[in-house]
């Protein structure tokens, strides 16, 4: 076993003990069902060396961090002028589901979401994907997955779909008070993609390959340039600012690396030009994040010299 894979051991060990702290998330019925003692940490660095240590699940579902992924697409499609028109790039402060501070902007002469990290302002992006039909939209971004992954078997879990559909009133509401705004016009077909997006499942290793392809500027672990630089530069500076809902700040201080979490206990983590790093520890804290997972991600960057900053 190599340095690098008997550190990560070292850190699964020591930090399994804080998924006690926390719980799956309880809103989707299907999350609630994960295994909360589940701990796992995979790494893929630029030689493309793997190292993994923990107990992956096998798929899980990238929840928010699909969030990255649509913006991407969306970026490649539009381009950054016509995203930003509709989308903010300021952090919130406020819990993932909140619309609060696009309340406060009614004297503004066009209301939008504060980011695409929040769940509205992945809505507005969710909305400005191209495509002819839902589907050809959703398979869009499974592909740049794919690209980035390497997995040609990244897909939906549509249980956790239908879950993640059933339970969704905040969301639901969210998006009509978007469309009140002119900020989408198609609500359920917006939704759909939404969730859709939100319950693409993916395997550890393949959280680390995408967090490298982000980490070498949109080239993923076989070399090629499958996203633009420029788009990758951007995604990762929301991932800086943004990716950990409310803990954001927080997190930039303690950690400083680029990442972004989803409620199924995910993080995916790009460390510029070193590796990527993919987590699953389903318990979470009140703000959405995997209790375990942020303590091994600030130990690494702290033991290792990882922050950008």
């Amino acid at each position: 076993m190599e340095e690098m894979e008997r550190y990560l051991h070292r850190l699964i060990t020591r930090h399994r003990s804080a998924t006690k702290e926390g719980k799956p998330a309880q809103y989707i019925p299907e999350l609630a069902r994960q295994n909360p003692d589940a701990l796992a940490i995979t790494a893929v660095t630029t030689e493309g060396r793997t190292y993994g240590a923990g107990e992956c699940p096998g798929y899980f579902t990238l929840q928010s961090i699909a969030k990255v992924i649509t913006l991407i697409v969306a970026l490649m499609d539009r381009g950054e002028e016509a995203i930003f028109h509709q989308v903010g790039m300021e952090p919130t402060g406020d819990p993932f589901d909140s619309l609060y501070k696009m309340e406060l902007t009614a004297g503004e002469k066009l209301r939008k979401p504060l980011n695409p990290m929040i769940n509205a302002g992945a809505m507005v992006v969710c909305s400005l994907v191209r495509g002819n039909t839902l589907d050809e939209r959703i398979q869009r971004i499974i592909h740049v997955i794919k690209e980035m992954s390497g997995n040609p078997e990244v897909h939906i879990d549509w249980s956790v779909y239908e879950s993640e559909r059933e339970t969704a009133d905040r969301n639901r509401a969210l998006a009509y008070i978007l469309k009140e705004y002119h900020m989408i016009q198609r609500v359920e077909e917006t939704l759909e993609l939404y969730f859709q997006q939100s319950s693409i499942s993916v395997r550890c290793e393949d959280l680390a390959r995408i967090g490298l392809c982000l980490a070498q500027n949109g080239r993923n672990v076989d070399g090629k340039q499958v996203i633009p630089e420029s788009v990758a530069r951007i995604v990762k500076t929301f991932m800086v600012t943004c990716g950990m809902y409310d803990q954001s700040g927080e997190f930039a201080i303690r950690v400083g690396i680029p990442a972004k979490s989803g409620v199924s206990g995910s993080i995916v983590a790009a460390i510029p030009f070193r590796m990527g790093i993919g987590i699953i520890g389903p318990a979470l804290n009140e703000r959405g994040n995997s209790v375990a997972g942020l303590r091994i991600l600030r130990d690494l960057s702290m033991e290792w010299n990882l922050s950008i900053f």
